[in-house]
């Protein structure tokens, strides 16, 4: 620049206020032609002078009065000549002080946003122990970076003061305190998060997690600077310690006393497990017996039941004929033709009872073996013989509709074959309503006593 170079009047030229370096993270702009110390012209800023600003810079101007400190900020990407509306602090002290074209005095500072700054730490063997095993101290030594940025640039100028400020001492500072915060963490680590000693090692990756959130509190709190992450290459355990190999002896056996409790507890489980399944074995055998057992009784008793109805039937077909036979031996109805005696009355009817018999017989035969509903075919309808006698029948109810009539002798035949039970609905001419057929006086024989 050189503007105030060989010039008595420097002090009344406009400057140009930047930041010359390219990498930093706090850079304090002198004015040109002056010297570090020469305070009268070291912060000598002539009002109307021109700031550029980066993107990712912000311009501190930082200037004193008595009993009080200013600071007016400006981002960038910025570039204007200063004035009353960009930097109205500086614009209100020049009036009250400077009678507004004097040059004021003031530190500017450029604080790097943008810049990512790693410091590395190391971490010297120390000593942690198991709360559960306090006698046992084993050695640990850590090693890793943290990165840091300023993000609170605020926050930051409040904590840490800019004067004399250097990137090498400030990162020195925040090793100190990297180095103080991470041993306490890792120290701690067992009590606090149950991480035991001898693992230390194999769960690096959770370590890392606790340090970071650790020092993103502490570095914020104390420095001023946003942690953007943290690295623990090396978690280290001096394992030919006494120590250690003491710890390693005392876990090594609760280790195994624990393995052989829960191999116990798993074989307990299984005989457990085995016992169990073979009483649900024995009970599902005894359930198929008792079930195989019944249908072979339901089965027997059907059968029974077609025997039982072509026996009664049997029956009532030879007490016809012997009736017939008394009325025809005590002359009722004969007829002397050619000198014998002839009962024509007694012969049919006798002949229509045998048809009748026998055809019931068959059909109450067929249905117990097909186990289907087959009505008696009644004899043809015959001049000489008088009409049959009324039969009681009944319509039964199935899915919904009434079906049939049915005579008794169908009926006991749907009883066998099991599609009349004592809970159908039934229904015969002269009966008010539908009733169940076991509350019938004439069906309720049909059906079986109930097992017990």
């Amino acid at each position: 620049m050189g503007l105030f170079k060989n010039n008595k009047k420097v002090g009344l030229l406009a400057d140009v206020i930047r930041c010359d370096e390219s990498d930093h993270l706090i850079w304090k702009w002198h004015p040109d032609g002056s010297e570090a110390g020469e305070h009268k012209r070291e912060y000598a800023i002539r009002f109307g002078s021109k700031l550029r600003v980066r993107e990712g810079e912000v311009a501190v101007f930082a200037y004193k009065q008595p009993g009080k400190v200013f600071n007016d900020y400006i981002v960038g990407p910025f570039e204007e000549t200063l004035h009353t509306k960009n930097i109205p602090v500086i614009g209100a002290l020049i009036d009250s002080f400077w009678g507004g074209d004097t040059p004021f005095q003031a530190e500017v500072f450029f604080i790097n946003t943008a810049k990512n700054v790693q410091v590395k730490f190391g971490v010297p063997f120390f000593d942690v122990c198991d709360e559960r095993f306090p006698d046992f101290t084993v050695p640990v030594a850590v090693r890793g970076s943290v990165n840091f940025k300023i993000e609170d640039y605020r926050e930051f100028v409040k904590i840490y003061r800019l004067e004399n400020f250097t990137l090498a001492d400030f990162s020195a500072r925040i090793r100190d305190a990297v180095t103080r915060y991470v041993k306490n963490v890792v120290t701690n680590v067992p009590a606090v998060h149950g991480i035991p000693v001898v693992q230390l090692e194999r769960r690096i990756s959770a370590i890392n997690e606790i340090v970071e959130l650790n020092l993103s509190e502490r570095l914020m709190t104390d420095f001023g600077v946003t942690v953007t992450g943290v690295d623990v290459t090396a978690l280290e355990i001096d394992k030919s310690s006494s120590g250690y190999r003491g710890l390693m002896a005392v876990t090594r056996d609760i280790a195994g006393a624990t393995a052989e409790a829960s191999a116990e507890a798993q074989i307990a489980s299984i005989r457990a497990r085995t016992a169990a399944d073979n009483e649900d074995y024995l009970e599902r055998k005894r359930m198929e017996r008792e079930a195989e057992a019944y249908d072979r009784k339901m089965k027997t008793r059907s059968e029974n039941i077609g025997a039982y109805s072509v026996g009664e039937n049997t029956k009532v077909g030879v007490a016809g004929a012997i009736a017939l036979g008394e009325m025809g031996a005590s002359g009722a109805g004969n007829v002397n033709i050619g000198g014998s005696s002839f009962n024509p009355a007694g012969m049919v009817a006798g002949m229509a009872i045998g048809s009748a018999v026998a055809e019931s017989v068959s059909g109450t035969i067929r249905t117990a073996m097909s186990g289907a509903t087959v009505p008696p075919v009644a004899p043809a309808p015959s001049a000489a013989v008088p009409p049959p006698i009324p039969t009681v029948s009944f319509h039964v109810a199935k899915d919904g509709a009434a079906t049939g009539p049915f005579d008794m002798t169908t009926l006991t035949s749907m009883v066998a074959a099991g599609t009349l039970r004592g809970d159908t609905m039934v229904w015969r001419a002269g009966m008010p309503s539908w009733v169940r057929a076991d509350s019938v006086s004439e069906l309720a024989g049909l059906f079986p006593p109930p097992i017990i």
